[in-house]
Formats: C-alpha cells, structure tokens, sequence
C-alpha cells in the first residue's frame, strides 16, 4: 500500500473512499433486511505538575457562527434533508449507518484558554454544534457529547469544516440525532497560538477536552443551546486515546465538576507503551513515519528530554526541521512527495529484529536512526514491562522515550462509569491490540459489573455479542471487495483496497454508530 493515501491515527484518508461511497444503497438495502483508584508507573513523571492557573477554560470572545455550504448555497443551519444529502455524498455508507437526520445543526465556533504540554496558557478552539427543530428529539434538555477527533497533520483543520468527512460524520450520527457536540480543535490546530501540538500527551490533551467544555457551557445560553444532565464522552482513533485519558481526568481530578454518563472510546492507543514496544520490537503500524514525528515532538516540548539533537534520532536526510513540520499546510502525501517524509519507512533495512510481513517499513531510506532504536530495544530487554494484565506498567524503563510513553499510558485507572470500546481486530493503522489490553487490565482490576462492553467488529465467533452489527461489517468488507474485481481487480487489489480503508472507512462509521446506541441506553447518573 501507497502510505502517500494514509494519515496516521485518522479518521479521514485520501485516496480509494470512492468505491466505498458507491456502496452506500446497497448497504442501506441490506441492513434493512439484516472505582478505581490509579496505578502506580515507577518509570516516574518526566514533567512537573501543571500550577494552578485562572485561565482555563475561558472563552475568549463569543461564539461565532460558522455557515455551511450546501448545495451550491451557504447556510446558517443545515435542515435535516440537507444533512443527509450531504452524508450521503462522503460519507461511507451514508445515512444507512448515521441514520437518517431528524433535527437541523447550527454550527459554531469558540475559542478559549487552555495549557501546552509545559503547563503555561495557550488558547485553542472548539466546534459546537447545536440541533434544532420540531422533533421531541430535538427540542428540550439534550444529551451533551465531548468528541475527541482523529489525527490530521494539516494545522488548519477544523471540527466546524462540514466540509471534512469526520465532522459531516459527527454532525449527522449525533447532533442531528439531538445530542449538543462540543468537537475541540486541539491546541496547535484551527488557527491555535501554539506552534505544535501536544500529540497523545496526556494530561495535556485532557485538560484541552476539558477547558473546551468549560467554555462551551459558557456560551450555552447565548447560541440556544440547552443541556440535559447526559455528559458523553467519545472520540476515534486518536481522539479515542483522548477520550478516554478525558474521561481518567474527570473521574479522579474533576469529579466534583462533571458527571460522565457513559464513555466511548473508539480505535485508539491506549495501551501506548506496549504499542511503542511493538513498532521498535519490529512490527511498525501504518502511518508511523508520519505520528512518530508528532509524538517525539510532543514529549520533547514538554520536557522529557528524548533527545539532545534531531540527529540523535533522525536520520540527518529528515532531521532537518522535522520538529516544525507537523502538524503544518501540507498533507502527508504531499510531504512523502517532497522528500520530507519517507513513505512509511521507519527502520533500515538491515535493522532487526523484523517482524514477518512487516518488510515495506524497513528499508535504505528510513526515518529514525538504528543507534536510537537499538538503544530502546537494549532498554526493552533490560526493562520489560506489560508482565501482567493487573499491573502492566509495574517496570522501570531508563530510555527517555519508553518512559514518556508509560507515562501516558492509560492503564492507571478503573473506569466507574459505563464504557464501550470498539473497534477492528485487522486494523493496520491501531492495533486492536490496544483495545484487548485496556480491557483486561480494567477486568484484571475489578471494573464493576456490567460497566464494561467491547465490541470487535471483525470477531467472527459465533458465540460473540453483537452479531448483527458484526455480520453488516462484515457484508460492507463483502461489498468493498466486489466494487473492486467487478472492475476488473484482482483479490490481491481488493484485499489491499479493504486494508486501506479499514481504520477510517469501514471500522469508524460502525463503531460510532453502536457508541450512539450505547449512549442512548446509558442510565443516568
């Protein structure tokens, strides 16, 4: 596969969603028819404790409409027949999966105060998206949903852009189903004071979800916005690491401020230093080149010494700059194509160990240095951790960069609210790996009866819950590949053509469809 066509950890992706779109009817035809406490991590914090601040969560002006384009024309509301044409024409799948829209979105945008990786002020922005209408649904106190999105490496990315497939996809599976999403931008996005951006760190990244809502219920009242006691939390892939640190943070540091509902944390990393483990140990993920970078570039600003130099971790044909260069104004394709960026080699090619099938990411022209990773894999062998489901993080990593990852590691906590996780055991770009640790480790450490749902969408066991969602995911894979040797693909072609689209196309479009049923049949709190 072509990583020019991926961007890592998203929900969004370039390149072969065509076929896909097309299959919409015919899908819509068949599915007619079909307390914790936390853990201790020994490897220690790298970075001091935030200071107390006055400027969280603060907006900084008011909201502002953002008008949508739809159908040649602009408006300030999308009535429900316009959502759907919309959803219809990029979505995958299509109102067979979000539903068909039953109240009008008015969308807008906010800025407010929140913290960079070292604890000082930065302002951010968010998306919030209002649903009105005659409907009961969209009417009254309604459910509030906290969206947590995928990664983008373009810095102007933004959840009020109905024109980007992620933000089409959450207007229409949940405000126009009557819930109030408040979709954060993240610091260093949408027009951010911060030159980069704290990736998959954290604390940071919870107190940014935090702040975000904090402003949003500020300017409630003055864009018609009226809240019901339901607080949701979700996000996709990146965003499902971000959901659920958001989630930790509101139960053990916030509990007095919000009360979750439920959480659904979808097809994200959570599990981050086993993940870490695996890519150096010689099984890389998809759209490694490009998220390693964003990783290394958020620890390092926020002060856990990864490295002295860029060369002392890249190779010197990509040291240059490599810490300014994402999130930036040019697509992942576009930097593999400009010589930025090599196309998804991260190792070289005479580095080992490599794990059978994973060759395409070793190579002669590669990212990282083999002096880096040999050190992290000296540090693996010296100090192994993930030993046990209840105390994966019971080690002592000295490597900078593996103790910046069990640092944000999220098994360090016991959810006390309903949670659903979700996602793809095939997946190339998050292993679902990820998914099985964090649910054992919650199992391993008591989480309470029945507050716990996963859902594997390619589980072919036929003693497994939710076969109906799984036997549709199934037929959508069926169709996808038929699109294909129906134009004269071969197998191989539509087998590749279904792993390209796994992670956004096909998993994320059915996860948050059954994290909206989940929702819906959430007991209040």
């Amino acid at each position: 596969m072509d990583t020019r066509r991926v961007i890592p950890f998203s929900f969004t992706r370039a390149g072969r969603r065509t076929g896909a779109l097309a299959l919409s009817a015919t899908l819509a035809a068949a599915l007619s028819g079909c307390g914790g406490g936390t853990a201790s991590q020994t490897g220690g914090p790298v970075v001091p404790p935030p200071p107390a601040t006055q400027l969280r969560g603060q907006p900084i002006g008011g909201a502002t409409l953002v008008p949508a384009a739809v159908g040649g024309f602009t408006v300030n509301t999308v009535q429900p027949a316009q959502m759907k044409a919309l959803v219809e024409a990029s979505v995958s799948y299509g109102a067979a999966v979000t539903g068909t829209p039953t109240c009008a979105v008015t969308t807008y945008t906010l800025r407010y105060h929140t913290l960079d990786g070292k604890a000082a002020d930065t302002q951010a922005s968010t998306a919030i998206m209002v649903p009105s209408g005659t409907d009961a649904a969209c009417q009254g106190g309604r459910p509030v949903l906290l969206y947590a999105h995928g990664t983008t490496v373009l810095k102007s990315s933004d959840m009020a852009d109905l024109t980007a497939t992620e933000t089409r996809t959450v207007a229409a599976m949940f405000a126009a189903q009557g819930y109030i999403v408040v979709a954060p931008n993240y610091a260093g996005y949408a027009g951010s004071t911060l030159d980069y951006h704290p990736y998959l760190d954290a604390n940071q990244q919870s107190a940014d979800m935090i702040d975000a809502l904090r402003a949003a219920r500020s300017v409630f009242a003055s864009i018609g916005a009226t809240p019901s006691s339901r607080l949701m939390v979700s996000g996709y892939s990146q965003g499902g690491f971000v959901a659920m640190a958001t989630q930790r943070a509101m139960q053990r540091d916030y509990a007095g401020e919000f009360k979750v509902t439920a959480a659904a944390p979808l097809s994200g990393p959570y599990a981050l230093l086993q993940f870490g483990d695996t890519i150096f140990n010689g099984a890389p993920s998809v759209g490694s080149s490009g998220f390693m970078p964003m990783l290394l570039t958020a620890g390092q600003r926020a002060g856990a010494g990864l490295y002295g130099s860029l060369t002392d971790i890249y190779e010197a044909k990509y040291a240059g700059g490599i810490d300014t260069l994402l999130p930036g104004s040019l697509s992942l394709g576009a930097l593999v194509t400009a010589g930025k960026l090599p196309n998804d080699v991260l190792f070289d090619a005479n580095s080992l160990p490599q794990a059978s099938g994973y060759s395409r990411f070793f190579g002669a022209d590669h990212l990282l240095r083999t002096a880096f990773r040999d050190g992290y894999l000296s540090d693996l062998k010296a100090q192994p951790c993930n030993a046990s489901n209840n105390a994966p993080l019971n080690c002592a990593p000295t490597h900078a960069l593996r103790k910046w990852l069990l640092w944000n590691d999220l098994r360090t906590y016991t959810p006390t609210i309903p949670l659903f996780l979700c996602g793809g055991n095939q997946d190339p770009v998050v292993p679902f790996a990820n998914t099985d640790a964090a649910a054992a480790y919650f199992r391993a450490n008591n989480i309470g009866a029945g507050l716990l749902s996963v859902l594997d969408l390619d589980d072919s066991s036929l003693l497994a819950d939710n076969r109906a969602v799984r036997t549709e995911f199934a037929l959508a894979k069926q169709l996808l590949k038929l699109s294909v040797t129906e134009q004269g693909g071969s197998n191989a072609q539509a087998n590749q053509v279904v792993q390209d689209s796994y992670h956004a196309g096909l998993v994320a479009p059915f996860c948050l469809r059954e994290a909206r049923k989940f929702f819906d049949a959430a007991p209040a709190r």
